[in-house]
């Protein structure tokens, strides 16, 4: 990154600068828990340990992704106390659309009651939510919006192989949204996004089988070096460390992914939200349903600095620093930045020790399929048979 292209954030008086002022998630009423997958010969412990996986949604009979975009669009307005009227564009995350043409976007800025602003789909896949609002962030930087809606909604089960049992149990639909406005906050949000596309095929759902493939293994490896290096980088970039960080959100595919980045960083697990566990991989939806699930637990005090970090089939991948809404929401209660071992959490995510899941473990690449076997020091004696990651 050109420092000079996007420098640090500056304290320059009478700048607008754009910062999260709401945030909203849906969810289908339909759970699937673990058991469902006992005819893939996939148990409760074996997924929840790999994964931290215990619960997923999915769209039923007769529900849309517009529903669920809707709906997460709504709560999002609410919550920054804005009228759909006052938006001025709406941007859609989503790899699974309700139609090839036309895009979701303009379908959901016309149920909004909006007044016909610009509305686009946009396809980063599990990256596309941080990809979104970087490109919202620089419309109000540049003064082209004043409002604009953020919305990323995925129905992965309509690309997922559910006779696979390596990818059947990662995916569930949903929906979250946040709204980006101008305010006169002290700081620039700092974004990095990149990709290569030399690794395509290691992550895919192609135009005639249009169903999600991937190489576990690779993918979680690369993931997790990823993510870790892009957040070092947008902390650089923004001219602050760890100790400044509020609340790390990743992209929720794995828990274990989320966990070996934070140790990576050296992160406190209480200032990384984790929402994997009741809602499985929802590709670009997972980071602002996170979000939500944090303002929901009283984690996103007024200003709270967040960091996310995406990376996602292509390979595309994005970091972002931004602030949380500087005026006090009735949504926000007591923060407690550094309750590492509270009752809440323990309550509200997977066990960081380990207990609720093995970190040595990943469902990606315990295949029937795979025949290739790594030896950890980790490996419990009862899974001798699984293809465990080398991490």
């Amino acid at each position: 990154m050109n420092p000079a292209a996007n420098p640090a954030p500056s304290a320059t008086r009478g700048v607008m600068h754009p910062v999260l002022s709401g945030v909203g998630a849906a969810l289908p009423s339909r759970v699937i828990g673990n058991d469902h997958f006992l005819p893939l010969d996939a148990t409760d412990a074996w997924i929840t340990r790999r994964t931290g996986i215990r619960t997923r949604h999915r769209l039923g009979p007769g529900e849309t992704l517009a529903d669920l975009a809707e709906r997460a669009a709504r709560e999002a307005l609410a919550d920054a106390g804005r009228h759909p009227h006052e938006v001025d564009h709406v941007l859609v995350c989503t790899i699974t659309p309700d139609r090839i043409t036309p895009g979701i976007a303009p379908e959901l800025a016309a149920r909004l009651g909006a007044d016909g602003p610009p509305a686009i789909d946009l396809n980063a896949a599990c990256s596309g939510f941080v990809y979104a609002l970087d490109h919202a962030c620089a419309l109000v930087e540049t003064g082209r919006a004043g409002c604009v809606l953020v919305c990323a909604a995925e129905a992965l089960s309509r690309i997922t192989d559910h006779h696979d049992r390596s990818t059947a149990v990662l995916f569930g639909d949903a929906a979250g949204a946040v709204v980006v406005t101008a305010h006169p906050t002290a700081e620039r949000p700092v974004f990095l996004l990149g990709s290569d596309g030399r690794h395509t095929e290691l992550l895919y759902a192609d135009r005639d089988e249009r169903l999600l493939r991937m190489e576990g293994r690779e993918v979680f490896e690369f993931a997790v070096d990823n993510m870790t290096e892009q957040t070092r980088k947008v902390l650089g970039a923004g001219g602050i460390g760890l100790d400044d960080v509020d609340l790390f959100i990743g992209h929720q595919a794995n828990a274990r992914i989320l966990l070996a980045v934070a140790a990576e960083l050296g992160l406190p697990d209480a200032r990384v939200e984790i929402a994997v566990d009741s809602v499985g991989n929802t590709s670009s939806a997972s980071i602002p349903h996170a979000l939500w699930q944090a303002r929901e637990r009283g984690r996103l005090p007024a200003g709270a600095r967040i960091v996310m970090a995406a990376f996602g089939a292509g390979f595309v991948w994005g970091a972002g620093l931004m602030r949380w809404k500087t005026d006090r929401p009735q949504h926000d209660r007591t923060h407690r930045r550094d309750s590492d071992s509270s009752e809440d959490d323990r309550m509200h995510r997977p066990d960081s020790d380990g207990s609720a899941y093995d970190r040595t473990h990943h469902p990606e690449t315990d295949s029937h399929e795979h025949d290739r076997t790594h030896h950890t020091p980790t490996v419990n004696p009862s899974d001798q048979g699984d293809t465990p990651c080398q991490r």
